[in-house]
């Protein structure tokens, strides 16, 4: 059974609107920490003096990556606020790649910052590298808020060990998640050593004073966008499941229902991470695509059963009521730059697209979606596909596997013996990682430039 959810005069209305595309910050953002980063290294070398013995050097280094990771730190937590500077106009997937990469390089800054500090420390007290562990045991005795240091610098080993791709991929999602949440915890546990035993707050109270500033200003963004906004959202909109529809085998559409639901300001090719308060999903928070455009009155996410989260939604109830925070993502048509565009969609990254398909601006053929999946029956939302495509004028195509199971040939070739101007088009794409590299690479050598391919993969 499938479900056709038009998005009335509010998405009719998009598909006239003028093509006005949005830049993203990312740069200026980019180039705001590397200033950041660069001041931290000021405040090191102008409270340095000049060293010649190793223990100086030692300790020295010791500093810098102390220093280094602590402004990293806040960073990182940043990163998880869910700004809507960020996640709507940098792009969720962006600020999650940024997330991990700035992950990695605190967690090897804090390791190299606790390592050479205490051989620092050991080098000091007329010790060798080989008293190292003696001397942490000692420093953490003795030096005032040492011991949340150590219990943060142990949440972040933990953090990274399950971060791994191969730890990662083991474990379930929510407890990935929720592993991952004991950042904050981390972080705030090794805040106050910072302040207290580092050289060069204590002598420039305007650092103390930029520090504080620092993590207060992160620690409101995370209050207001993690927790406030949320609660104020669902307060306000009140969602609610209307029901559950099987689009085709292992794919639901859940159809949600709420009050004033257009004033929550969802673009289609936007998601949400919704939590539904049914027993055994109430502390399980997955984002999913809208798959159809908003309504005043009704939103629907299209979900394939791939995990124990996603194949628990079929077992839904009417009436359960939803928590959903959101909306994120950049793979709107504020990203358009040309008249032309052509969507990419593999497998159940169809949701975002058919959302776009219905109502990204553009005159009859200006349009196309090309749909790859491993068979026909895989292809979920066609019925709506066609519809869309036949009422507007757009090109629908689909590529599945041979009966002996061989794959279609989505290569550069091939994309430009079926649409010729294809180096003329924007691109949207959304699908498995590899299957976005794949097509990715074959855009590109079919003279599409890389600032016109706009992709979005939500595995956080």
């Amino acid at each position: 059974m499938t479900t056709t959810l038009a998005g009335g005069r509010a998405a009719r209305r998009q598909t006239m609107r003028r093509i006005r595309p949005r830049r993203s910050p990312a740069v200026p953002l980019l180039l705001a920490v590397w200033a950041g980063a660069a001041a931290v290294l000021w405040l090191w070398w102008h409270n340095t003096p000049a060293v010649a013995d190793l223990t100086g050097q030692v300790l020295g280094a010791g500093r810098i990556t102390g220093l280094l990771a602590g402004y990293l730190m806040a960073l990182v937590v940043l990163q998880m606020a869910r700004v809507p500077a960020l996640e709507r106009r940098v792009g969720s997937d962006r600020v999650a790649r940024w997330h991990a990469m700035s992950g990695r390089y605190t967690l090897s800054l804090v390791v190299a910052h606790v390592f050479l500090i205490m051989w620092g420390y050991a080098l000091q007290a007329g010790k060798s590298l080989g008293d190292i562990v003696q001397q942490t045991v000692d420093s953490v005795e003795q030096l005032p808020d040492m011991g949340k240091a150590a219990l943060g610098t142990g949440l972040f080993v933990v953090i990274g060990l399950t971060s791994i791709g191969p730890v990662r991929r083991r474990l379930p999602y929510d407890a990935w998640y929720h592993v991952h949440l004991l950042t904050y915890a981390a972080v705030f546990l090794t805040f106050w050593h910072q302040i207290t035993t580092g050289n060069d707050f204590a002598v420039e109270p305007a650092a103390k004073t930029f520090w504080y500033g620092l993590y207060g200003a992160v620690t409101a963004l995370v209050l207001w966008y993690r927790i406030l906004t949320p609660i104020r959202l669902n307060l306000r909109h009140r969602m609610r499941v209307e029901a559950v529809i099987e689009e085709t085998p292992g794919i639901v559409s859940v159809l949600i229902g709420g009050r004033r639901l257009h004033r929550m300001g969802a673009e289609a090719g936007q998601f949400f991470r919704w939590r539904f308060l049914a027993p055994g999903m109430r502390f399980s928070s997955h984002p999913y695509s809208l798959s159809a455009a908003p309504r005043p009155d009704m939103l629907r996410i299209t979900v394939k059963a791939i995990g124990d989260h996603s194949a628990r939604l079929r077992e839904l109830a009417p009436g359960t009521k939803v928590w959903a925070e959101g909306p994120y993502g950049a793979l709107t048509a504020q990203r358009r730059s040309r008249g032309k565009v052509l969507l990419v969609a593999g497998g159940v990254g169809i949701t975002p697209m058919r959302a776009l398909f219905e109502t990204l601006p553009g005159a009859a053929g200006d349009i196309t979606l090309l749909y790859r999946a491993n068979t026909t029956q895989d292809l979920a939302l066609w019925d709506e596909l066609a519809a869309i495509a036949e009422e507007r004028g757009a090109r629908l195509m689909y590529a599945v596997n041979s009966p002996e199971g061989e794959r279609p040939d989505i290569s550069a070739e091939n994309l430009q013996r079926k649409i010729p101007d294809i180096e003329t088009h924007d691109v949207f794409m959304c699908g498995p990682p590899g299957f976005a590299q794949s097509v990715f690479e074959a855009l590109r050598e079919a003279g599409v430039p890389a600032r016109r391919i706009h992709h979005e993969s939500f595995e956080m």
